[in-house]
């Protein structure tokens, strides 16, 4: 017993001091052997260097290895922090709402505990209650006549100065209480981002409408036999990814980034799709899009979009992209002005589908229409290579035969040549724009 006791002494000296990570504590008997391992905050994902707590294991819980002790949510996602060992947790650096940083110590696992042993915990001896010391008497002391005082009389008080009666307001039914709720990490890193993207880029949206009759009608002609050959339902959303794919082939300066004072160039398209999630808007990535077909991007989409909706997207999903593309539409939203998710240089906004009122040769006629919006970064991209670009994605939606049987547009696209030949004049006025902005 007495070994157990100086057992658990030992163990406590050492966790509260720091210095038990992947050592020994032995008894002079040899008798008793233990092994404590500290798990540390793991690497999350490139540029994330911090998570908060959202959930914990209890302290004294037995775990396996490779089972989740905690769950911590980042600007992307939820992720998992699993126990590299087997045993009972003995004790955690961090509560439910901390701010972890990758590399610091988490928690403490002793790996000789088993499922079935509780750790013993030492039995403090009773303490004698403390004898009440006895009154002491206090002599009777005789009570002094208070001095008569004579009364004055009182001032006269001055004149408050006139204050308007308040205004008293009308009782309303029902309660109306306030309730403030902690900002999630989530929901910080979005707005840190967005803030950032709106204070560096030079950015500039240009508009246009899309014809979506050709489309809406292949979806009614062949969207079942699609959903049996694919086992998915033929989408606007993969038209799209189709026609940007084509169009930044022909526009790279679009699928570029600016990293210091150098362009970055992208000979593949990674297309960030906006996708909703309990938790907000998420962003995860289609890799390789100029390789996948209508089908292949259809059922990715679907993927991911289930995920999202059960929590279950990773870091990895959410890392890179080269461009993005939002649908408002769902929502009902008619038009907008997206912002750029940074470090791209450019984002496709679709909106809601409306019949509308065009004119077809000499006749008017009631059409399914759609505003396209192109958000983009002026410091890389010109006006005319964007609208060029918009207008390339229209004409591609409104014939899709064209995407079906790859053919790109008379138009001639730009070259890298022509690029680099005005990248630096266009770098030097954003940013004497952006400073005398500022």
């Amino acid at each position: 017993v007495h070994g157990d006791l100086i057992y658990q002494w030992m163990l406590k000296t050492f966790l509260t001091k720091g210095l038990m990570q992947h050592c020994r504590v032995s008894r002079l008997s040899g008798l008793f052997r233990t092994l404590a391992t500290i798990i540390k905050v793991p690497n999350l994902a490139e540029s994330i260097t911090e998570g908060e707590v959202k959930s914990l294991k209890n302290e004294g819980d037995f775990i396996k290895i490779d089972e989740a002790i905690a769950s911590l949510e980042t600007g992307k996602a939820a992720v998992d922090i699993k126990s590299t060992v087997t045993g009972r947790i003995v004790k955690f650096h961090a509560k439910v709402g901390d701010t972890v940083l990758v590399g610091n110590d988490f928690a403490v696992i002793d790996e000789t505990q088993s499922a079935g042993s509780a750790a013993a915990k030492p039995t403090a001896a009773p303490t004698p209650a403390p004898q009440q010391p006895k009154p002491i008497q206090e002599p009777i002391k005789k009570e002094k006549p208070a001095p008569i005082v004579e009364e004055k009389k009182a001032a006269p008080k001055p004149k408050e100065p006139y204050q308007p009666l308040p205004i008293k307001v009308p009782s309303m039914a029902g309660t109306r209480e306030t309730r403030r709720l902690p900002l999630s990490k989530l929901r910080q890193v979005a707005a840190q981002r967005l803030k950032e993207a709106q204070n560096t880029l030079a950015m500039l949206t240009t508009f246009n409408e899309c014809d979506m009759s050709a489309l809406t009608s292949l979806r009614k002609e062949l969207g079942e036999e699609f959903l049996k050959a694919h086992g998915a339902r033929l989408g606007f959303m993969s038209a799209f990814v189709r026609a940007s794919v084509m169009s930044l082939e022909k526009f790279p300066a679009i699928n570029a980034s600016i990293e210091g004072k150098e362009v970055v160039y992208h000979d593949y398209a990674d297309i960030s799709v906006a996708v909703s999630s309990p938790k907000g808007l998420v962003v995860p990535v289609l890799r390789n899009c100029e390789r996948m077909s209508m089908a292949d991007i259809e059922m990715s989409i679907a993927d991911l979009g289930n995920k999202a909706k059960a929590e279950k997207i990773t870091l990895e999903e959410m890392i890179g992209g080269t461009f993005t593309i939002t649908n408002g539409g769902v929502f009902g939203s008619m038009l907008s002005t997206p912002i750029i998710n940074m470090p791209q240089s450019a984002i496709l906004g679709l909106h809601s589908i409306k019949n509308r009122a065009v004119v077809i040769g000499d006749k008017i006629e009631a059409r399914p229409m759609m505003y396209l919006a192109l958000s983009y970064d002026h410091r890389l991209v010109d006006g005319r290579e964007a609208v060029m670009f918009l207008k390339n994605i229209k004409e591609l939606i409104e014939d899709p035969r064209k995407m079906l049987l790859n053919i790109q547009l008379s138009s001639q696209p730009v070259s890298y040549t022509h690029l680099r030949a005005h990248e630096t004049l266009r770098y030097l006025v954003c940013r004497l724009l952006l400073e005398k902005k500022k």
